[in-house]
């Protein structure tokens, strides 16, 4: 049997060649094109109908339609799939400094002996969109749960979308609310340690938390992080690295970055803040952190910034595991439980191992 496998001296992707798609590639698993083809997403996108200047209002339309779209499409990949038993779920509910309330869902596996790690889960969607109850995280969650974990994702506000808008740094401030007030309940959770995990925008927030807790002195909190295809770079108007065009348009199209960028962190007044975009942190910014895993996925229009994070951790003298996914788009381990559970079993086992590994 043969397949078509690019030459070692051809350029991947859209590199070397911009006509393929996420359909044409042939380094994508083809349990993944299935799917995206039969949702028809396998072709190159339109470029985003909008330019960072739209103003204001403009934009924050356009992200409500975005997230409708997003949540509905995770909704049809949860439909069907088996129930999980033996995990327990509620809703906490604590107080923000602002005096607003910050929702805490805590998933627990039913008759677990001993304390357990906790996962502290902060959901993707660019930091503007998006909700810990939807289909995909709450899924998520229940799965860490059922493998041995107490789990707590928390719902924080968003820069734009049905949580929002609340720009930079709000979503940040409701994070690190809901991180201290899980160390410092430990006891009553049940938990030994916290581990913090986020995917996408997510995966910015779980790596700003810890250098804002080491700027504010509460980093002991954090016993590690592992980030998911993080989204940090924080100006994508320019192909700056490599990815940005290899995998351009694979699901993800990287026009959209901009704009909701300029919805989180408005008039980029925060583009080289370390804790807005975690691309920017210095060795200072970094020196003494603990532990991270920094998982990356092949065919990611972000894969590149999440592999020079991790390489910066390293420089730094921060341990650190960076991985890369091979033949997934952006967040593909998470996306497709029915088609791959095999690649979903092992993100599974992989985020409760690192957890369970700094206990």
């Amino acid at each position: 049997m043969t397949t078509d496998v690019p030459t070692a001296h051809t350029a991947p992707g859209r590199l070397g060649d911009p006509a393929l798609t996420l359909g044409t590639d042939p380094r994508a698993d083809p349990r993944m094109v299935a799917v995206l083809g039969r949702l028809g997403l396998l072709d190159h996108a339109d470029g985003a109908p909008l330019t960072p200047d739209a103003g204001r209002e403009t934009l924050l339309q356009f992200v409500d339609a975005v997230e409708e779209g997003f949540e509905g499409l995770f909704a049809t990949l949860a439909d069907g799939l088996p129930p999980i038993h033996g995990v327990t779920s509620e809703l906490r509910t604590i107080t923000g400094d602002g005096g607003h309330e910050i929702g805490l869902h805590v998933h627990r596996p039913e008759g677990a002996e001993g304390p357990l790690p906790v996962i502290y889960q902060v959901h993707g969607g660019g930091m503007v969109m998006l909700a810990a109850k939807g289909a995909l995280y709450t899924r998520w969650r229940d799965e860490l749960a059922a493998a041995g974990a107490v789990v707590v994702g928390v719902e924080y506000r968003n820069g734009g979308g049905a949580l929002g808008p609340h720009p930079f740094p709000a979503g940040l401030e409701d994070c690190a609310t809901g991180l201290r007030w899980v160390a410092g309940h430990l006891e009553e959770l049940g938990g030994t340690h916290v581990v913090v995990t986020g995917d996408s925008g997510g995966g910015n927030l779980a790596l700003a938390l810890p250098i804002k807790a080491k700027r504010e002195g509460w980093a002991d909190a954090i016993a590690g992080v592992y980030a998911q295809c993080p989204y940090i770079l924080g100006d994508w108007t320019e192909a700056s690295l490599p990815s940005l065009v290899e995998n351009d348009r694979y699901w993800l199209n990287r026009s959209l970055f901009p704009l909701l960028s300029e919805v989180y962190d408005p008039g980029a007044g925060n583009a080289t803040e370390a804790t807005c975009w975690p691309y920017h942190a210095t060795e200072a910014d970094l020196r003494g952190l603990p532990p991270h895993v920094v998982s990356c996925n092949e065919l990611d229009p972000l894969r590149d910034e999440g592999i020079a994070y991790h390489r910066a951790l390293l420089a730094a003298g921060v341990p650190s595991v960076g991985k890369v996914n091979l033949g997934l788009c952006h967040v593909g381990e998470l996306m497709f439980r029915a088609a791959m559970p095999d690649v979903y079993a092992q993100a599974v086992r992989d985020v409760l191992g690192f957890a369970r590994s700094l206990g």
